[in-house]
């Protein structure tokens, strides 16, 4: 989805290149003054020192040796996640990091093992010596910490989540707190201790504030993050660091006048400056600052440094897990392609629009209210087309909407198609599955796996759709369950989207546009 592009305008314009052209420390009031004008241009740019996250990398060698972790959590303990427990969260985490790498090892434990000290305890005993990372969640219990300060001495890297204030987080051997105010952070370290001991506690406050976002998503960044810092360079975190002087001279030399018009003008500067406080891996903060602050500059600006010159250098492909088949047939006869797009129509005809979004798995795409969707046969013969329309809260409390526009062709097999969208002068391009609908089209789910190339963003996710935004009847929760397990999601990942106060959408599709060709809506009674 184009939502999942926005760390790209986030820009590491401001956190990278700026940052290596002028040398500032953390919240440095930075004045610019325009050439030829007499506008002053005043932003707190948010410097941070290079952290080994951020660092250069050597090539990717694809037969290195396993990365060895172990979850040690808090027996029974719920997560905010639906109040799945943390074994069952942690679990699936495991599952999700072999999409990445298949030599990611994630071993589970809760502390119910070290009571009984039966042979799941020899057993941890004997992972922890081997482990790289050692993930503590949710342990309070007073023996539990006692035991795991004991046995875990020898290991390396120690993050503690959600858990005792008696255990300690330990990164590339450093004691690190997890959090330590900025007036006295340089009290802490102190002239004498290394450059290490700081990388750490910026790990660490990175990991800090992707956990407290609460989703699946964000719970695997957080140990990538930990991987690529202390074990070995991951892949897909490369577009998270730093760029050479060659970011700065790229946007000077072929984008001058956009990235001039945008300082100039009051709500594109309001974006780069909101962007500049959202953290770079919070996606919907970063959202919210664009569809804020959105304008032609905007898009200008993004298109030339992005798009057209890929100043930032960077790289992203759609990818290719999980692997999530399509629905084969429907109302018992087998899925075509004409079919396949009448679904994806949907109530449209009957209702303003194709379908509204009941809940979806991406944290980035699925927390805005009021989706609607409308899928749509053009003038142009064999031409299909998707538009999103949704609601943002913007930073000044506006309800407002916003429309995107994607192309949509099909795919090899009926039932999977390739989506395109220019969105604020980024283009992505996804590849989605149509998972399962019911026969009565009272409900369907649709995967999606996307990436915009020069944002260096890649993503997955799905959504669950009904023609009214409710959840469909306790009757389909099997089938929906079972849908969702096809994707490799399970329930408690999903985000509900609120589709309260949706007063006037800016529905409609262009005059001349054609809808259905085989499949009929069955049941005009349906609620609207």
């Amino acid at each position: 989805m184009s939502l999942k592009i926005v760390e790209t305008i986030r820009f590491q314009f401001v956190n990278n290149a700026l940052s290596l052209a002028f040398p500032f420390h953390h919240d440095t009031s930075l004045c610019f003054t325009l050439p030829h004008t007499h506008t002053h241009i005043h932003s707190r740019f948010r410097f941070r020192p290079p952290t080994t996250v951020f660092s250069a990398v050597t090539a990717y060698q694809p037969a290195a040796p396993p990365v060895k972790m172990v979850a040690f959590v808090g027996h029974g303990a719920a997560s905010p996640l639906k109040s799945a427990s943390w074994e069952q969260v942690m679990l699936h985490t495991a599952k999700r990091l072999k999409w990445v790498d298949v030599g990611y090892e994630l071993l589970v434990f809760t502390d119910e093992c070290i009571i009984y000290n039966g042979p799941m305890s020899m057993r941890l005993q004997r992972e922890l010596l081997h482990a790289d990372i050692l993930m503590i969640v949710a342990v309070t219990n007073k023996e539990s910490v006692k035991w795991i300060n004991i046995n875990s001495k020898n290991i390396e890297n120690v993050i503690c989540l959600d858990s005792s204030p008696d255990l300690k987080n330990k990164l590339g051997g450093y004691d690190v707190p997890s959090e330590v105010r900025r007036s006295i952070f340089r009290d802490f370290f102190g002239n004498a201790q290394s450059d290490k001991a700081k990388e750490s506690y910026e790990v660490v406050q990175t990991v800090s504030e992707a956990w407290d976002r609460h989703n699946s998503d964000d719970i695997r960044f957080c140990l990538l993050v930990l991987i690529n810092a202390y074990v070995r360079p991951v892949p897909v975190l490369k577009n998270l660091r730093a760029k050479g002087f060659s970011t700065l001279n790229c946007m000077l030399k072929n984008c001058g006048r956009q990235v001039l018009n945008c300082l100039l003008d009051p709500n594109c500067r309001k974006a780069l400056q909101c962007l500049n406080q959202c953290s770079p891996v919070d996606q919907v903060c970063n959202y919210r600052c664009i569809a804020s602050y959105e304008s032609k500059n905007l898009e200008a600006f993004s298109l030339c440094v992005l798009q057209k010159n890929n100043c930032l250098e960077l790289e992203a492909e759609v990818p290719d897990k999980p692997y999530v088949p399509p629905m084969i047939k429907f109302r018992g006869m087998t899925l075509s392609y004409e079919m396949a797009e009448d679904l994806f129509v949907g109530w449209l005809g009957t209702l303003q629009w194709s379908w509204r979004v009941v809940a979806g798995q991406n944290p980035a795409y699925d927390q805005f209210p009021c989706q609607y969707q409308l899928f749509y046969r053009g003038k142009a013969k064999g031409s299909f087309w998707y538009e999103p329309v949704f609601k943002v809260k913007t930073f000044e409390g506006q309800m407002i909407w916003r429309r995107r526009k994607y192309r949509v062709r099909r795919g090899k097999v009926p039932g999977t198609f390739y989506f395109s969208v220019l969105d604020n002068g980024v283009i992505s391009n996804e590849f989605w599955t149509i998972v399962d609908v019911a026969d009565n089209l009272s409900w369907g789910l649709f995967h999606y796996h996307g990436a915009a190339r020069v944002a260096g963003q890649s993503y997955t996710g799905a959504v669950l759709v009904s023609p009214d935004g409710t959840f469909p009847n306790d009757i389909e929760r099997t089938k929906i369950i079972a849908a969702l397990d096809k994707c490799e999601i399970e329930e408690w990942e999903l985000y509900t989207v609120d589709n309260c106060s949706c007063i006037d959408p800016t529905l409609g599709i262009p005059e001349g546009s054609s809808l259905h060709a085989i499949v009929q809506i069955e049941d005009p009674k349906m609620p609207v």
